[in-house]
């Protein structure tokens, strides 16, 4: 019986050995195939895959696309088709804009908000396929602060009675552990070439002069926030200064109340407005999903050969953010 389980033991380790050596042999040949004379070729841009949502008419090629932007809007948090999620979006927000058959966007928000540069770079490329398709956002779940911002860019925006949205404002946060390390007999040693360098220390007390000049940086991207809601929703950026934008969130039915919304519905609502504004009655409802990659399906292979042990705490306990970073975030989200 030993012999037996030995035997079994070392055609497993074989076959394991073989179809490692099998995928790095393909990996080779895919690396090689991107390299022509010392000169790495560009690839094409990953194309994603259709989910049929809703049957459109027969004979008929018109679609509504449905693009999904969920959780904290970072360029930290990798892609399914590119580096990171907000490459991702753009990505797709392009290939709806390319492709003729599509008419018009659901984009589906259901996002806390996140990181200032990652959420004004999805804002605009919102606003690119806007241009030239209608773009109808509906707001899952949760659609604050970034998550807003990016909604702003829609032409038609929808959310849930129920929705949490709104949080209009600018978040950074970090910690001042000067008290532990005096417990635990610990000081931090600083060089640095300028008196704002480690501004957001840690280990010292805030001076009065740089507390001005981050709560000058926070108030400056708040001015932008504030900026681009006036815009696209037609309102006095004085008066949103001064009542609704500071930070506050609303259910979906205050938000309409409040005009940062034009309606509310389910998701299939959502579907049917952008038939509607795309003049496409009959157009069939499909959902991009991340396209299939050879590369990226060996490359996953291939971490599951490495001994890791890795443990995950729910974020809700533990969100996943900077410090000292700029964020579009509700104030209970923020570490």
């Amino acid at each position: 019986m030993a012999n037996r389980k030995l035997g079994c033991l070392t055609l497993f380790l074989f076959l394991a050995l073989c179809a490692s050596a099998i995928i790095n042999v393909f990996l080779a040949i895919a690396l090689l195939g991107r390299v022509s004379t010392g000169v790495a070729r560009e690839e094409p841009l990953a194309k994603f895959r259709e989910i049929m949502v809703q049957r459109g008419g027969r004979g008929v090629s018109d679609r509504i696309v449905v693009i999904v932007m969920r959780g904290l809007i970072s360029s930290s948090i990798p892609g399914a088709a590119s580096d990171n999620m907000v490459d991702d979006l753009r990505m797709a927000l392009q290939q709806a804009r390319d492709d003729d058959r599509v008419k018009g966007v659901v984009l589906e928000i259901d996002s806390p908000g996140g990181e200032v540069t990652a959420s004004d770079m999805i804002y605009n490329a919102v606003v690119k396929t806007r241009a030239r398709k209608p773009v109808v956002v509906y707001m899952d779940s949760l659609a604050a602060s970034g998550g807003y911002y990016v909604s702003c860019g829609g032409k038609y925006l929808m959310a849930n009675d129920t929705t949490i949205t709104g949080s209009i404002g600018v978040i950074i946060q970090t910690l001042n552990y000067e008290q532990l390390f005096n417990k635990v007999g610990l000081a931090s040693v600083v060089f640095k070439s300028g008196k704002f360098k480690d501004m957001l220390n840690g280990a010292r007390p805030m001076t009065p002069e740089e507390r001005e000049f981050v709560q000058n940086f926070v108030m400056k991207t708040y001015d932008k926030f504030l900026g681009i809601v006036a815009k696209e929703r037609n309102l006095p950026a004085d008066g949103l200064r001064n009542s609704i934008a500071d930070g506050r969130i609303f259910s979906g039915k205050d938000a309409l109340d409040n005009k940062l919304i034009d309606g509310v519905g389910q998701i299939e609502d959502a579907y049917a407005k952008a038939k509607q504004l795309s003049g496409a009655p009959e157009a069939a409802v499909v959902r991009y999903a991340a396209p299939f990659s050879l590369g990226r399906f060996f490359r996953a292979l291939g971490e599951t050969n490495q001994s890791k042990l890795q443990i995950e705490l729910p974020k809700q306990f533990l969100p996943q953010l900077e410090s000292g970073r700029a964020y579009f975030l509700p104030s209970y989200y923020a570490p």
